[in-house]
Formats: structure tokens, C-alpha cells, sequence
């Protein structure tokens, strides 16, 4: 059973109050400062690149055990994170089931992730239906002392360019944190123009935008990147997603690798990241490759979701099963091949 944390949280549902601060309730003190200080590099104009939006950002699960959140095995997630060196780490992402999790989930997810990532900056997604609950998971980031935030325009009806466009300025105007804007049509149905791009990221407090993958050839991708550069002020960063994809956008100009299998198996996506930091392309692309028959576990499977969920349970991070009904993760036949790549790559360490 989940700890109860004070009153009820306003991402539930909203409510009186919705742009004000709840009370931190039980000692907060580092997460308070780190928040602070993010705050006070934002209302400065001090650009964030070179830290929280750039690098690797790793994606951890929110692990599920009888219909609640693992919360042990959560911590556990995100101090090993910390402990690798990832550059942030992002919560309640798509990988973190951000979608299946009530209100007052949301919000002791995020407090748990500040709370044992120690010094590393972590980002909480505030994605929701409706724009006042949004608001209110924003609050609640802003309580557990978030670096930034990662906002997806959900929708159950489609919705327009204009409709996405307000709802990032209302969050803009209301709150200082820096945003990261998530693009990923796959879970949201909406895709993002490069003129939307290029409205969104001219509000102040857009801080990332993170990208649904680049091109595979290497040219192309090189030019896409570069027409998304040209369109954004130059204090917003670039982030590629899609793990197959990592090495290929950082060396296509990429700032920051916003990686889902990072939350479980930091050390490859690590190496990955620094080589291509360091300017060695060879390094990077080899062991993007060595990784291919995970890659093709994600495109056989329907995505990186069940696939990691399934590893993170085969090496004893989280117990099984760990995903929100009524996801029901890999069957026998499929697991069996996950540990078959597990082994040829000998991973977790490998």
C-alpha cells in the first residue's frame, strides 16, 4: 500500500488553490535548494544546456505490485540511476505509465524520485486530459522539487495546433520550471509541424524538445536536426528518442538522448552517450549495433514498454508483473526470447 502524503493531491482532479504551492510536509530540505536554484537560473535567462537538458536522460519504470506502486523497488530504479551517472532522469514518462496513475500517485512518484536521486536533476511528467489537471501535477512537481518538466499533449479528442500551443503557454505563464516539450505520436496521436516547433519554443520556460527519432541516413538526419535548430532559440535543446536511434540523433546534432532502456540498463546507453560526446562516431554507432537484437525485440513486440518491463523483472529490479492492468507484458514464449538477448548481450553489466 502506497504511504499516504498529506491532503489529497490537487492532480487528482483540481481545485481551489490549483497555482498554489502545497505544503512540503516532511524534510525536503536538498530537493527544496535544488529546486530553488533551477528556478533562479530560469527567471535569470541562464541556459540550462549544458546541464539537466543535455547527455542522457533515463527513463525509469514506475514498477506495479497488486495495483500499487512498488514503491521500494521504485527507489531502487532511480538511486541506481544516480549512482551510474546518467546526466537527469525523467519520471512518469511513457516508460513510467504516467497514463494509468492517479493523482496522488503522481505526485509521491515524483517526491520519491527527488528524494533518492541525490544530486542528479530529475524531470517529472505532467502530461494529462485536461489543462487544469495538468496545472496541478505541475504543482505537485514543483512541491517534490523538480529540475523540469515533460509535458505531452494527451488527448482523447484530436487536437489542434492551437489547442497544444495554449496549453503549453498556460503552463509557461503559470509556473517558472523549465519545460520539456514531448513529442511522441506514437502513445499521443498528435504530431508536432516545425512551425508548432518553433510557437512553442519561443515562450519562455520551454527548455528541451524532445524528438520522435531522426532519420536513419546519416545526411538526412543531420539536416533534420538542423532544420529543427534553425527554428528554436538556442537555449532550447534537442533530444532524440527512440533508443535504436540514440547514437544516430546525437551524432546528427543532438543535445540529449532521452532514453527508455537508460532507466533500467544505464551502462550501455552511457557509453553510447559519452563517445558520441567525445566526437567518436565509431565507438557510439558500434555499440548502438552491438545492441540490435534489443532494438528488434522493440520493433517485434510493439514497442519498449513490455520489453522492458519484462528485463527489468528477469534481473531482479522489480517484481513480477510490474505493469498496470490491463497491460498484461510478454508471454512465456516472448520472455523466453528477452532473456535469450539478455545473455548474448550479458546485460545487466554488458
Amino acid at each position: 500500500m502506497s504511504e499516504a502524503v498529506g491532503p489529497p493531491s490537487a492532480c487528482a482532479g483540481g481545485g481551489p488553490g490549483l497555482f498554489l504551492a502545497h505544503p512540503l510536509g516532511g524534510p525536503a530540505a536538498t530537493p527544496q535548494e535544488k529546486h530553488d536554484l533551477t528556478q533562479q537560473l530560469h527567471r535569470t535567462g541562464v541556459s540550462s544546456r549544458s546541464s539537466t537538458f543535455t547527455g542522457l536522460s533515463a527513463f525509469p519504470l514506475t514498477p506495479l505490485v497488486d495495483d500499487q506502486v512498488d514503491e521500494g523497488a521504485f527507489a531502487g530504479l532511480v538511486g541506481r540511476l544516480a549512482r551510474a551517472g546518467v546526466d537527469s532522469i525523467t519520471v512518469l514518462g511513457s516508460t513510467g505509465s504516467y497514463a494509468y496513475l492517479t493523482g496522488r500517485e503522481r505526485a509521491r512518484v515524483a517526491r520519491l524520485a527527488v528524494e533518492h536521486a541525490g544530486a542528479t536533476p530529475v524531470i517529472v511528467g505532467v502530461g494529462a486530459l485536461r489543462t487544469s489537471h495538468v496545472l496541478a501535477c505541475v504543482e505537485d512537481a514543483e512541491a517534490a522539487g523538480a529540475a523540469g518538466l515533460l509535458l505531452a499533449p494527451m488527448s482523447y479528442q484530436p487536437l489542434t495546433d492551437d489547442e497544444v500551443f495554449e496549453l503549453f503557454r498556460t503552463v509557461t505563464e503559470h509556473f517558472s520550471l523549465p519545460v520539456v516539450v514531448y513529442d511522441n505520436p506514437g502513445t499521443t496521436h498528435f504530431t508536432f509541424s516545425l512551425d508548432l516547433y518553433a510557437r512553442i519554443a519561443a515562450l519562455p520556460g520551454i527548455a528541451s524538445i524532445k524528438i520522435p527519432g531522426v532519420p536513419t541516413d546519416p545526411v538526412a538526419a543531420r539536416a533534420h536536426v538542423a532544420a529543427i535548430r534553425a527554428a528554436v532559440p538556442e537555449t532550447v535543446t534537442i533530444g532524440v528518442s527512440g533508443d535504436a536511434l540514440g547514437a544516430a540523433g546525437l551524432l546528427a546534432g543532438c543535445d540529449v538522448w532521452y532514453s527508455v532502456i537508460a532507466g533500467t540498463l544505464p551502462a550501455p546507453p552511457l557509453r553510447i552517450t559519452r563517445a558520441a560526446q567525445r566526437g567518436d562516431a565509431a565507438e557510439a554507432l558500434a555499440e548502438s549495433r552491438r545492441l540490435a537484437p534489443l532494438w528488434d525485440l522493440f520493433a517485434e513486440f510493439g514497442g519498449s514498454l513490455r520489453v522492458t518491463a519484462a528485463i527489468a523483472e528477469e534481473v531482479g529490479l522489480v517484481r513480477a508483473p510490474s505493469l498496470p492492468l490491463p497491460i498484461l507484458g510478454l508471454d512465456r514464449e516472448q520472455r523466453a526470447r528477452v532473456v535469450e538477448v539478455i545473455e548474448k548481450l550479458r546485460l545487466p553489466d554488458g
